[in-house]
């Protein structure tokens, strides 16, 4: 059974970092697109960063210049550095996975990933 495992989350003040991980349990992530999606209280899951298989990556735009995603295939793991961190970025942070691709995939919508994980909360007080 294919299983992602989250860690790092945690409550820090405005302006701080974190960062989270997120482990492929029991089987290889290489051959995937990974990628961070977000909920906020009453709000719906929104993608954060991905990174698909080849590496190329992509933002939201609420986090460009603030985010960074990674990969290590060896140790079945993506990583989301978060800096600069603000009270908007407050949400379950959920990691995803899919093998997938079609044209016009983005990599940053929901219907796109099949495995998910069950999330890390992060709050940001200001």
């Amino acid at each position: 059974m294919k299983e992602l495992v989250e860690s790092g989350g945690g409550s820090v003040q405005s302006g701080g970092s974190l960062t989270l991980s997120c482990v492929g349990s029991g089987w290889n992530i290489g051959g995937y697109s990974m990628a961070w999606f977000r909920q906020a209280p009453e709000k719906e899951r929104e993608g954060v960063a991905m990174i698909d298989l080849d590496g190329d990556i992509a933002y939201a735009d609420s986090v460009k210049d603030r985010f960074i995603i990674s990969r290590n295939d060896a140790k079945h793991t993506v990583y989301l550095v978060m800096n600069n961190l603000k009270p908007e970025d407050t949400g379950r942070y959920y990691c995803a996975a899919d093998q997938r691709w079609w044209p016009g995939r983005t990599g940053l919508k929901e219907r796109e990933y099949n495995y998910w994980g069950q999330g890390t909360q992060v709050t940001v007080s200001s």
